[in-house]
């Protein structure tokens, strides 16, 4: 687990070997991520800016362009939901994979060392190697089995 400040630090070293302006946008947004134990939506994000940042007056179109531009430069990721958009979450958690309900949408975060093995034999068996991997099992959580 990376700690905020390395993350921000981070953020603005990308900034810069970019030639492009920091921002405090990107910073809340990115903060936002950060601090979040949920995965949120762009519109979540914006809601949480509106609560936590009241002086800032941050459109719903710069949060947007932040979170874009953060998942370029790989500091947050996302997952994708067809058509209701994607969720985003900071990369500073360690490594985890996800559980995804279809119905409602609800994401359980886990971490299986034996998945994780088994995907370094099957690299090695066939001479590949990873440099970074996302799994997603899509399903009915409990609730919406019931």
């Amino acid at each position: 687990m990376v700690n905020n400040e390395e993350v921000i630090e981070e953020l603005k070293k990308i900034v810069k070997q970019k030639g492009l302006k920091y921002t405090e946008q990107r910073e809340i947004v990115l903060n936002i991520l950060i601090n979040a134990t949920d995965h949120l939506s762009a519109e979540e994000v914006y809601n949480e800016i509106k609560s936590q940042y009241k002086e800032s007056n941050i459109g719903i179109a710069t949060v947007y362009r932040a979170l874009s531009f953060l998942e370029e430069v790989d500091l947050i990721t996302s997952i994708t939901f067809g058509t209701d958009g994607k969720k985003y979450e900071s990369n500073a958690k360690s490594h985890h994979d996800h559980l995804i309900c279809t119905s409602c949408g609800k994401i359980v975060e886990f971490l299986d060392d034996e998945i994780e093995k088994r995907q370094d034999r099957i690299a090695k068996k066939n001479k590949f190697k990873i440099t970074s991997h996302s799994m997603q099992l899509y399903g009915t959580c409990e609730t919406c089995s019931k």
